[in-house]
């Protein structure tokens, strides 16, 4: 029988460990899951990859073991950093919301789903697949110790996945491709006082990024994700203030539509940059491709009928930022997200989520798992 006091406390449990990522420790939090599950009856697995960085991995077997799906949330955070009104890692409990670091991305998802699967092992359920459950590590710095090995060195092996990491009860099913660069531009150092006698790299730099973001990008417009966007995210260069500055480098972050050919988007943000630098450095520090999950999948299927079921409603959405989707469609892995933070929360401070989206957002991931069992 559901307990909300019991997912509360959870909840509060888990936001009061610290799992701040950098630097990147999910040790403590992975013991305690472990130790949860398994009074539970559950026996948990843990996956070191990288010190300390560990992920849990628990198996609820269904009936015939046919088929299974993977439902991961990721257990650390981003920094707490500074203007908190309640401490970041009190958990503090005000009007019916709970305060700290990772309440909202992702320990109230975390929470959810070890409820969920506390409760399913309380009432001996068993489905018609097996269900993985993996709080994963490192989520917040690129899933280089957690999914991303996970599934390449075939730890996990699931045939759908279900990722608990999104707000309002929002059902993800496409997402942005990113790309991030770092352009070097080489100039000509020279006395302040004759800048006629140097080559000026952050003029140069400049000019490449007035160029860059008038690049007319060739997309279909999509229903669900906004047009592609270019941000400048870091600049620098010169070393004096009477010096012409022979050096600048820039990072731009590019997100890019579901059908965009990256290696295109390359090229034109290559050229753009080339048509007024004679000498730049050019280097991809991240690329990840779109990623899109048909609405009529049985995965989105089933979570439109539990949100119905849960909130009366259903919203289909796509994500402008990265998500770990990606990492699935390298492996031929449908995969959607959904997840009961609340809006604009997200690596905020004093960020928070709603006790009513916890309870609801149990009802409907538990609902999700029933329905999901008629499909598979």
């Amino acid at each position: 029988m559901f307990n909300p006091r019991r997912l509360i406390k959870l909840t509060q449990d888990l936001v009061r460990i610290d799992s701040q990522n950098p630097p990147g420790d999910e040790k403590k939090i992975a013991f305690f899951i472990k130790d949860l599950l398994s009074k539970s009856g559950l026996s948990t697995r843990l996956v070191e990859i990288g010190k300390n960085r560990f992920n849990t991995i628990t198996v609820l077997k269904g009936k015939n073991s046919k088929k299974s799906l993977l439902v991961t949330p990721h257990s650390d955070t981003v920094p707490v950093g500074r203007n908190w009104k309640f401490l970041p890692l009190s958990a503090a409990i005000y009007k019916n919301k709970i305060y700290g670091r990772g309440t909202t991305d992702c320990k109230g998802n975390l929470a959810v789903g070890l409820e969920v699967l506390r409760s399913l092992k309380e009432e001996k359920a068993c489905f018609n697949y097996d269900i993985i459950f993996s709080a994963t590590a490192d989520e917040e710095a690129g899933s280089y110790h957690g999914l991303i090995p996970l599934l390449e060195r075939k730890i996990i092996r699931p045939d759908y996945a279900l990722i608990l990491d999104a707000d309002d009860f929002n059902i993800i099913v496409a997402q942005k491709g990113l790309l991030h660069v770092k352009i070097g531009i080489a100039g000509k150092k020279a006395h302040g006082a004759y800048p006629d006698r140097g080559v000026n790299a952050i003029d140069i730099a400049a000019e490449a990024i007035r160029r860059v973001k008038k690049i007319k990008f060739s997309y279909k417009k999509h229903g669900l994700l906004k047009p592609p966007t270019v941000n400048v995210g870091t600049i620098c260069g010169g070393d004096k203030v009477n010096m012409v500055a022979d050096w600048c480098e820039f990072e731009l972050d590019i997100r890019f539509l579901p059908g965009m050919d990256k290696y295109k988007v390359i090229r034109l943000v290559k050229n753009a940059v080339g048509s007024v630098a004679k000498k730049f450095k050019f280097q991809i520090l991240a690329i990840q491709d779109p990623s899109e999950t048909d609405a009529d999948h049985i995965l989105v299927r089933s979570l439109k009928e539990a949100s119905i079921s849960a909130v009366k409603k259903y919203m289909l959405k796509g994500s402008e930022g990265a998500t770990v989707m990606t990492f699935f469609d390298k492996h031929n892995i449908p995969a959607v997200a959904v997840g009961f933070g609340s809006s604009k929360c997200a690596h905020t401070s004093n960020e928070y989520v709603k006790i009513s989206n916890l309870v609801k957002g149990y009802s409907m991931l538990k609902n999700f798992l029933f329905i999901f069992d008629r499909y598979v």
